[in-house]
């Protein structure tokens, strides 16, 4: 897997998963984990965050805290890459997007507002160009 900064940027390829993803917060011991098929998945102290499906949260009942694009970071980057996660962080802050991220064993994995997609499918691109050379 790559951990050179610039190479993984110049092959980003972001792209947006279907659907809309929500954040919701259950008890640890919560019927509704496993039924829910969270995509992730964070234990702490106040409970148990997943990320599921908004549909699949609204079916029973749970409170949104956040509607989310899922995009996904197409570049195999290695978990212990230095600054990717901060230069996608940075682009986005600067368009105005708020962000969440989630790593995993081959890709990362971006929640944003999901009103703000596009905007952020376009700030992660002019990264990628701007790492290739062309912007």
């Amino acid at each position: 897997m790559n951990a050179d900064l610039r190479s993984l940027l110049r092959a980003l390829q972001p792209r947006h998963n279907p659907g809309v993803m929500v954040f919701v917060s259950v008890p640890p011991r919560s019927p509704h984990i496993a039924a829910l098929e969270p995509i992730a998945t964070f234990r702490e102290d106040e409970g148990v965050t997943l990320i599921v499906e908004e549909a699949h949260a609204r079916s029973v009942g749970l409170p949104v805290l956040m509607r989310a694009a899922w995009l996904t970071l197409g570049v195999d980057s290695a978990l212990d890459a230095v600054g990717l996660t901060a230069a996608v962080a940075t682009a986005l802050a600067d368009a105005g997007i708020a962000c969440n991220v989630v790593a995993a064993a081959h890709q990362d994995h971006l929640f944003v507002p999901i009103e703000r997609a596009d905007a952020a499918l376009a700030a992660l691109r002019r990264l990628q160009a701007r790492a290739a050379g062309d912007g």
